[in-house]
């Protein structure tokens, strides 16, 4: 049975992932009771919720498990009971809530072709779509939030997926709360050309300035009469052609890389030790191994 289980990148992609001490944590009590209390959920073999029991078994066989099969009528619909299953756990961060939240409205739009929804399953009556706002409106009280809230965490939510994209590692570091980017630098990212995307994700990564702890006091000048033309070239001197990053802008870009591709390894090798047992899995990583070794050689070269 567990051979036929498979992961889904996009529905793993809805789950927090756990860090490294909660995964030795979870694997060191899963050893412990000698068996996996909580059942795998899956849909179509697809596994919805139970990602890292499903990596634990992997490396432990023996190990005692049930699984769950749920029915969704496609794969929005799953989403959706995975955005929902996570929301109802209490160790999410504030960013992880918001991004959930914005994923599960985005889904909840697509679901039934436009989140069409019917009060009888057992008909084949075709029912009207349900509106953005009402959706809306649902997810809001459900969360306990506004729906200017849940309208926000869309952005915000797509915002993330386009800064992963330019920056793998960059989604976590959001998500845990390690950088504290704003919502509107974050969501930003997803309107920006995919060009100027990576400038936009080494921004997100630099430390916030502090705002003044006191207002200012002074009083304020006696207002200045100002012509239409003097006014019109006030308003034209404000817009400027954007700065592109430097070099030195980017370090941090590079750095991060550098250590999400070291964390990124270990976790995977340590999920999946027979990336280095099998001869197969062990020739295709030595191969990965001698490309990156040769890359990384080339940058030493021209830094000399």
């Amino acid at each position: 049975m567990l051979r036929r289980l498979k992961i889904d990148p996009e529905f793993q992609s809805k789950i927090p992932p756990l860090t490294f001490e909660e995964l030795n944590l979870l694997e060191t009590n899963i050893l412990e009771e000698g068996r996996i209390l909580n059942p795998l959920i899956v849909w179509n073999g697809l596994i919805v919720d139970g990602h890292n029991r499903f990596a634990i078994l992997k490396n432990h066989p023996e190990i005692k498990y049930t699984v769950l099969e749920k029915e969704f009528a496609n794969r929005y619909e799953a989403i959706v009971w995975i955005c929902r299953n996570q929301l109802g756990r209490r160790n999410l961060t504030p960013q992880q809530v918001k991004y959930l939240i914005g994923q599960r409205y985005e889904a909840e739009k697509q679901a039934h072709g436009g989140n069409r929804k019917s009060p009888d399953k057992s008909t084949d009556k075709i029912c009207p779509l349900i509106s953005s706002h009402q959706t809306r409106a649902a997810i809001a009280q459900e969360a306990k939030v506004s729906e200017g809230f849940v309208q926000n965490a869309a952005g915000y939510a797509k915002g993330v997926d386009a800064a992963e994209e330019a920056s793998p590692g960059i989604k976590q570091e959001i998500l845990s709360g390690s950088i504290k980017p704003t919502e509107q630098a974050v969501a930003a990212i997803a309107k920006a050309p995919e060009e100027e995307r990576p400038a936009l994700v080494a921004e997100l990564r630099k430390p916030q300035k502090k705002k003044k702890a006191e207002k200012e006091t002074a009083e304020l000048p006696a207002p200045v009469k100002i012509d239409n033309q003097q006014l019109l070239e006030i308003a034209a001197s404000r817009y400027h052609a954007k700065q592109l990053a430097t070099g030195s802008d980017m370090l941090c870009e590079i750095e991060a890389a550098a250590d999400s591709l070291k964390e990124r390894w270990e976790q995977t090798f340590q999920y999946y030790p027979d990336l280095f047992t099998d001869p197969g899995n062990r020739a295709a990583v030595g191969k990965i191994v001698h490309d990156l070794m040769n890359y990384l050689k080339e940058m030493e070269e021209r830094t000399e």
